[in-house]
């Protein structure tokens, strides 16, 4: 579909649709490297790739706005590659296919990338404009955001010159973003050696699926169901009629609410009924708690052939289970200076069991070191009980709030002349790449903001329409009333 045809901006929808034709996997940018080293290149424009992959394009200040500040324009190239089960899509060979309904584009079964994906089509639509009035550009292109911000973390400080930074990357059009929460990835693992089942036992394969998902830091107050933390409870139900564990595939990556999860388990061909009547009782209750905010949540109790990876020892399984019960997940602690603002968190993404091996992978976030530490901390006592060996690793900082910054008053200005309403000023509960820029450039003035986005990191990814109008509107205003140096 011809996005750029329907909708306005004619030229941000053109080089959305052209970036999306591009596969771009965290960790698996080199495509979209390459498309924005020959995006510069046919504009005639100075580019650079740095040691770590980061694009860099520079573009003259338009006449008139020599003597204003150098702005940083700076969003990601990556996204969160996601997709339903019942979708047949490869990430790394496929464009994403995009639809329009009514006031959103959304995408075919899969997330569609508008995270980061609208603000680097706005990035180049001014790169390449003839009547847009802007001071000095350097575009900054990081890669690897969206699973440890390498790109970030990997810029060297001399790169850049610029003395004002806007970050393209906030989800909500009415909101104005000065800081953001740390993270720090929390793996646990063990190994057990596996025993095998008598030939009589039945097996049975448990699926917890239709999940809403989205992003774990953003979307991690609304009360979303965890596939993972689900299929462990209804297990936990079932350990009284003595069930044996075989394997778990649950989640996916680190930064997504887990949708999906299934286990597969063997018992005793008498409690067969059994079984059936507690997952149906354990469901009925998950579906009311979980009522209007993950209506689609199905739970599927079914038989299965025997599993070829055997099960796990009596006492590893009780152990995993009672410790995954155990595991803090979701808001741990909200911030005491911001209204409505989630401090500290924590997502189980992704549970791996089977053949020997258990891993239990998580994201924790805090706008306060300390309590990211804290709650890391309480992780690894939880998953050392169950001799997990357990590991931080991808640590970054969080971006503390500037209240005296000068491009903060000039974006609340705007924003307040434009729309005739101020905006909302916040710190949110995502990690941000500015507060890691902001360690390589202590002195350049920060701020994020951008256009409305739902579902992010999940096939439920939508952007609006008319809050893409409403953004760039708005950032048009802000490069030409960028201060003088």
């Amino acid at each position: 579909m011809m996005l750029e045809q329907q909708i306005e901006p004619k030229s941000v929808w053109t080089y959305f649709k052209a970036l999306n034709a591009v596969p771009r996997a965290s960790k698996k940018e080199e495509q979209v490297i390459q498309f924005m080293l020959d995006f510069a290149a046919r504009l005639g424009l100075e580019s650079i790739q740095d040691r770590v992959g980061n694009v860099i394009i520079r573009k003259a200040a338009t006449p008139g706005m020599e003597n204003r500040k150098t702005v940083v324009l700076q969003s990601h190239l990556d996204m969160v590659h996601q997709k339903n089960n019942d979708t047949v899509f490869d990430f790394d060979i496929q464009g994403i296919s995009m639809f329009v309904d009514g006031d959103w584009v959304k995408a075919k079964g899969t997330t569609l990338g508008a995270d980061n994906g609208m603000g680097v089509a706005a990035i180049m639509a001014i790169l390449a404009s003839e009547d847009i009035a802007h001071p000095a550009i350097e575009a900054l292109f990081t890669i690897d955001e969206e699973t440890g911000m390498t790109g970030a973390k990997g810029l060297q400080p001399n790169l850049l010159q610029g003395e004002i930074l806007l970050n393209l990357d906030t989800e909500d059009d009415t909101e104005i973003d000065v800081g953001c929460a740390g993270g720090v990835d929390v793996t646990a693992r063990r190994t057990y050696l596996p025993e095998t089942i008598g030939d009589d036992a039945v097996c049975f394969r448990l699926t917890v699926k239709g999940l809403h998902g989205g992003h774990s830091g953003m979307e991690i107050h609304k009360g979303l169901g965890n596939a993972n933390k689900i299929i462990n409870r209804l297990l936990y139900s079932l350990l009284p009629l003595d069930i044996r564990l075989s394997n778990i595939d649950g989640g996916g990556l680190r930064n997504a609410i887990p949708r999906e999860s299934v286990a597969i388990f063997a018992a005793e061909k008498t409690t067969a009924e059994l079984l059936l009547s507690v997952v149906a009782q354990e469901s009925a209750a998950i579906k009311q708690e979980l009522a209007g905010v993950d209506e689609y949540l199905e739970i599927v109790l079914e038989r299965c052939e025997v599993p070829s990876d055997d099960v796990l020892p009596l006492a590893v399984q009780t152990k995993l289970i009672q410790t995954l019960y155990t595991a803090p997940n979701g808001v741990y602690r909200m911030s005491a200076n911001f209204d409505d603002l989630v401090e500290t968190s924590n997502n189980i993404a992704r549970v791996k069991v089977g053949k020997g091996k258990i891993t239990v992978k998580c994201l924790t976030r805090s706008s306060v070191e300390s309590s990211k530490v804290d709650l890391a901390n309480a992780l690894k006592c939880c998953f050392e009980l169950m001799d997990a060996e357990v590991t931080f690793s991808g640590d970054y900082p969080g971006w503390t709030p500037n209240p005296d910054s000068d491009i903060l008053e000039v974006l609340r200005s705007v924003y307040t002349n434009l729309f005739d309403e101020k905006p909302h000023v916040v710190a949110c509960h995502a990690g941000l790449e500015c507060g890691i820029l902001g360690s390589h450039y202590p002195e350049m003035d920060m701020i994020s903001f951008g256009p409305t986005i739902l579902g992010a990191h999940s096939p439920q990814e939508r952007v609006s329409i008319s809050s893409v109008q409403k953004f760039w509107r708005f950032l048009l205003e802000i490069l030409r009333q960028i201060p003088v140096k």
